[in-house]
């Protein structure tokens, strides 16, 4: 049956296409399917599980760890993304314009962090953070800044804040080469014809860029929020996988990872995945409906 579809002329297109989809179905479909299958089971030993229906799932919005995790997830990433959307776009504002000089030099340096691995650079923050042993804390001390050194990541608050700055750092490259591709797709012949109007470089950037920036700029908050909602390497080194101190660290994801290979919880583990799914989901239907220009 195959072979005589095959051999039709109109139809040879679908064999090419084919392992893209043997790969969707095996990689996507599938594990999508059977974890939703997994997070209706709860385990009984390692090797037998027993159905329990949406027993993970009630388990899940009644754990108030799950809260805690949920609300550190959100705190990173907006401490994170509202200094990376404004540095992402001045920076492409500044860089531009064709007057600056070296901007293609500045544009790299900038872009470099997004090349290295989340996992290197926590740990590369590990060592400059060290209490102990660190480079931070040596330098401090050798310069007679402080007398002892500093347990930077024992309070909960400065542990969430270094966290959001290396993910800034590690990001806002990205984000501004983002910004610099939707500034330069915007008409100079807008801000001719504001300039002979009579208005000025900053009424130009309210009413003509930022208006036309929109579409960008909500690709941006999307990618943004999926991608900070699932944030996982940067507190998984720092604190090795313990979320210390006092949870402040413990983000969906990583709460996810511990039920999933600490506990070997995989149901519960499941039912956290789709909850996360959701909540995606879900917050990324309100951005589009925030900057629906037809409502």
């Amino acid at each position: 049956m195959f072979n005589n579809f095959f051999k039709k002329r109109d139809n040879k297109g679908y064999l090419f296409i084919l392992p893209y989809f043997l790969a969707m179905l095996t990689f996507q479909v599938y594990p999508i399917i059977y974890t939703f299958f997994l997070s209706l089971q709860k385990p009984i030993n390692m090797i037998k599980s027993e159905f329990v229906g949406f027993a993970n799932y009630q388990r899940v919005l009644t754990n108030e760890l799950f809260y805690t995790s949920i609300g550190n997830t959100f705190f990173i990433w907006l401490m994170n993304y509202i200094p990376q959307i404004i540095f992402a776009l001045l920076l492409g504002v500044i860089l531009t314009n064709k007057s600056i000089k070296g901007r293609e030099a500045l544009r790299t340096a900038y872009f470099l962090p997004n090349l290295v691995t989340a996992s290197s650079i926590g740990v590369l923050f590990a060592v400059l953070l060290d209490w102990r042993f660190g480079t931070l804390n040596h330098a401090l001390v050798n310069f007679g800044i402080v007398q002892e050194p500093i347990k930077w990541l024992s309070q909960g608050l400065f542990a969430q804040g270094a966290v959001s700055f290396i993910q800034w750092w590690q990001w806002f490259g990205y984000t501004m080469i983002i910004m610099m591709a939707g500034l330069n797709a915007i008409s100079s012949e807008l801000y001719e014809a504001a300039h002979i109007d009579g208005a000025s470089r900053t009424q130009a950037f309210f009413r003509i860029t930022l208006p036309l920036l929109k579409p960008t700029i909500l690709y941006v908050m999307v990618t943004s929020l999926i991608g900070g909602l699932q944030i996982f390497d940067i507190p998984r080194v720092l604190t090795n996988g313990r979320g210390a101190p006092d949870n402040s660290l413990l983000t969906m994801v990583l709460y996810l990872y511990n039920q999933a290979f600490k506990n070997f919880n995989l149901g519960y583990a499941a039912a956290l995945a789709y909850v996360l799914f959701i909540l995606i989901l879900i917050f990324s239907a309100l951005l589009f409906k925030a900057f629906d220009e037809k409502k």
